[in-house]
């Protein structure tokens, strides 16, 4: 035990000092190498390792993945799609682990490094703000969907509920009905809120807060089920699909290649996109997971596991739907691109009418849903974890009332407008703005941030300090030329290529476009608009501000 010793004056007299010694044992106080202390850590390694997994693998890698993979030249859209993997989708990732580990702060206070970037770091907490307020209720559909399915015959399944409308048949996406969808004609008429809708959120809004309260010590637990669970079912719903008449036709369908869709430039550029949204990049969730870790932890092995897990598991979840979309296609004799959709039509709409033909119908729903909750709920503790860390950390007096922050920004999302009768048409319009050309912005400030203004030789001796070796020359290209190159591209793609959100036939007002675009606008402004300010109120030059 170090020991220190402690010179105590105790008087003075005729001119003399009289002192007394004293040997003391100093408060342990845990600092990484900056002198900093220490700050909460993640009880076990795989507590972060499933967090992190548990954020990336959400909804889309179901309800996305697969049917780009089947429209694009099915396995030959794994060229792009890997191609962009390696280039600038782990290196992106591995680029906000380290610099959340090596910081030890959140999306904004990790700006530090760089303070004219600071408002790239508010950028992704109001993006992952934003995504909240309609992902929560996501997930609260698929709550009301697991309660239905506790009944013996599945509710969806004929046109004699007092909800369906009379357009109602056996097959004609009875799914959707059950969320009174027509009941609404548009944005301007969302209709009623629904009790059962708005009861769904606000258990799932108790459930995150009891997941959150406590920071890393408790979500880390609840990941264990949340993250792994949903591989669990699965692989289950994968033994039961492949035994399905016309599975293999859907299999073969999703794995069918052609080559020849690569010379089409969309391809390429959905590749592109899947890659940035599916790895969660931007939202500031990893920084703020990786800011909880051991200052020596390495970074760059959890980097290169989690994003590999992350792509598996869209590819293996292919399986899974197109075992059932084949079958749905032979049941129903039509053509499979007549049943093959993305987005929340397929988990909502195309696969409880699928799993409702089969024997123990009840029982098969009860499971797909399960794994619907488990996906989306560690989706959710990420993206509030993102907000929680980067504003507590920002404004240090919140970190002694973490408890009741928490609660205040949970409570945000009970006034969420989606438990309405048309709130799928608030969904589809935050789902296509909330969260598009703002994130690919930010991941491209914060690039150019890390690279050009602090330094890719700084960054590189930060992780060096932290796992002892520097990042290779490739992974320094990636991020100084590669990664800031792509993500540009990808913003001017992103606005050249703009369609206005539609669901089905339905085509959105002028003014939710224009009320879109300005939610849009919002988030991305706040990188001027911090550095205007830092600009205006600090002494010193522009170097000072920007190093």
């Amino acid at each position: 035990m170090t020991k220190m010793v402690e010179l105590i004056l105790v008087k003075e007299q005729n001119g003399v000092q009289f002192t007394s010694t004293t040997l003391v044992t100093p408060t342990p106080t845990q600092t990484n190498p900056s002198g900093e202390e220490e700050r909460e850590t993640w009880g076990k390694k795989i507590d972060f390792l499933l967090s992190v997994i548990g954020f990336a693998v959400d909804l889309a890698n179901v309800w996305r993945f697969p049917y780009l993979c089947y429209k694009n030249g099915g396995g030959a859209f794994l060229v792009p799609y890997l191609f962009f993997m390696v280039i600038a989708g782990m290196p992106l990732f591995y680029m906000e682990l380290a610099l959340g580990q090596y910081n030890r702060e959140g999306a904004a206070g990790v700006w530090k490094i760089c303070p004219i970037f600071k408002g790239v770091g508010f950028t992704v907490i109001l993006i992952s703000l934003y995504v909240g307020f309609y992902y929560n209720v996501i997930i609260s559909w698929a709550m009301f969907y697991l309660f239905s399915s506790f009944t013996g015959e599945l509710p969806w399944v004929h046109c004699n509920n007092t909800w369906n409308s009379p357009n109602c048949s056996d097959w004609a996406d009875n799914g959707s009905v059950i969320l009174h969808i027509q009941d609404s004609n548009g944005i301007d008429n969302l209709g009623r809120p629904r009790w059962q809708l708005t009861s769904c959120l606000a258990v799932v809004i108790v459930l995150l807060y009891f997941s959150l309260w406590k920071g890393v010590k408790t979500s880390g637990k609840v990941v264990w089920i949340t993250a792994t669970m949903p591989y669990v079912v699965l692989t289950v719903l994968l033994l039961r699909g492949v035994t399905l008449p016309g599975a293999i036709d859907g299999i073969k369908a999703y794995l069918s290649v052609d080559f020849l869709r690569l010379c089409d430039a969309k391809v390429w550029i959905e590749a592109a996109t899947q890659i940035c949204f599916s790895l969660g990049v931007g939202f500031g969730v990893l920084i703020a997971f990786s800011s909880y870790n051991k200052f020596s932890n390495n970074c760059y092995r959890d980097a290169i596991i989690t994003s590999s897990i992350n792509s598996l598991t869209s590819f293996f979840s292919g399986f899974v739907v197109f075992s059932f979309l084949g079958y749905m296609s032979q049941k129903h004799n039509v053509a499979l691109d007549k049943v093959a959709r993305d987005g929340a039509g397929l988990v909502f709409v195309i696969y409880p009418e699928a799993i409702a033909t089969l024997p123990g119908s009840s029982i098969w729903a009860v499971i797909f849903f399960i794994m619907l909750l488990t996906l989306g709920i560690d989706s959710a503790m990420g993206g509030m974890e993102s907000v929680i860390t980067g504003l507590i950390d920002e404004f240090k007096f919140l970190h002694k009332h973490r408890e009741l922050f928490t609660l205040f920004i949970v409570a945000l999302f009970s006034f969420s407008p989606l438990p309405l009768q048309g709130g799928m048409y608030v969904f589809t319009l935050l789902d296509h703005f909330a969260a598009g050309t703002s994130i690919l912005f930010g991941v491209l400030i914060e690039a150019i941030g890390i690279a050009w203004f602090y330094g890719v030789d700084r960054f590189s001796d930060d992780i060096e300090e932290m796992i002892g070796h520097r990042p290779g020359r490739y992974w320094r290209l990636c991020w100084k030329f590669v990664s800031p190159c792509f993500l540009l591209f990808m913003v001017v793609v992103s606005f050249a290529t703009f369609n206005p959100p539609n669901y089905g036939s339905y085509m959105f007002p002028a003014w939710a476009n224009m009320l879109g675009w300005c939610l849009a606008m919002s988030s991305m402004t706040m990188v001027p608009l911090y550095a205007i300010y830092k600009l205006c109120t600090l002494p010193g030059k522009f170097c000072d501000v920007s190093l």
